[in-house]
């Protein structure tokens, strides 16, 4: 049985996975469904609902950054934040 648990896709996963950097991602039944725009991640979305109607899906998007470019911060040792341009 960990094998199984080992295979099945979760959110999480997919959150790791630079693979999907840069798209909308549905989770459903341990399926993933990615699309580019919006609009194709709604019909993927209604897609899904009626492939699986008894799951509840976990959706998001993952931006290909991870840092947003023009924030930039610094840590002094006393744990306050600074803020700089």
């Amino acid at each position: 049985m960990a094998k199984n648990a080992d295979k099945k896709i979760t959110m999480e996963k997919v959150m790791n996975d630079p693979a999907y950097r840069g798209y909308h991602v549905i989770v459903v039944a341990g399926k993933v469904f990615k699309a580019r725009t919006g609009e194709r991640a709604g019909e993927l979305l209604k897609e899904a609902q009626e492939k699986y109607p008894h799951q509840i899906p976990a959706i998001t998007y993952l931006p290909k950054e991870t840092l947003i470019p023009w924030f930039k911060t610094s840590f002094s040792p006393n744990h306050s934040v600074s803020f700089s341009q």
